[in-house]
């Protein structure tokens, strides 16, 4: 049995031709904003008064329905825009004000340094050549040393 497989998923679904859902709905508001203010003026004014209140909506909710500007939709390039425009340009780092943030990970970390260095508080730390070897070796020297720790180490029975 063969089946048919959507090739777009992330597409909205149509409603009416090629306008989704949200594109009617955004035509609904607009064009019933537009609608109340030209019953309102239209009585009692003349067209220049009314036209340009309602074709300034309209143009509006035509361009957040269906204008996209660099693959994003009008109304989030409008509020990436003011973004934009308000957040500041240039950023000065000055030492000393924020809070770091701290994952709960290093914490973690912290706390099980803090311990190990506790029960090494006696021992004398290991010279400069010692580390050299450690990282030529790629660890496999303080494996080694690590195994002989834990097989000296006093079991629980």
């Amino acid at each position: 049995m063969q089946f048919k497989v959507p090739q777009d998923v992330q597409r909205e679904d149509t409603i009416i031709g090629p306008i989704t859902l949200k594109q009617l709905g955004i035509l609904g508001l607009g064009g019933g904003l537009a609608y109340a203010i030209y019953v309102s003026l239209a009585k009692t004014y003349f067209m220049e008064i009314w036209l340009p209140p309602v074709a300034i909506v309209g143009g509006l909710t035509l361009a957040i329905a269906f204008l996209k500007i660099h693959n994003l939709s009008f109304g989030y390039y409008l509020m990436y825009l003011v973004e934009f425009t308000l957040l500041p340009k240039k950023r000065v780092w000055t030492q000393g004000t924020g809070i770091p943030f701290i994952s709960p990970f290093e914490i973690v970390k912290q706390k099980q340094t803090t311990v190990s260095q506790s029960n090494e508080l006696g021992k004398p730390k290991k010279s400069l050549n010692e580390l050299v070897d450690i990282v030529d070796s790629y660890g496999k020297n303080a494996e080694k040393e690590l195994s002989e720790k834990m097989k000296n180490l006093p079991t629980k029975q």
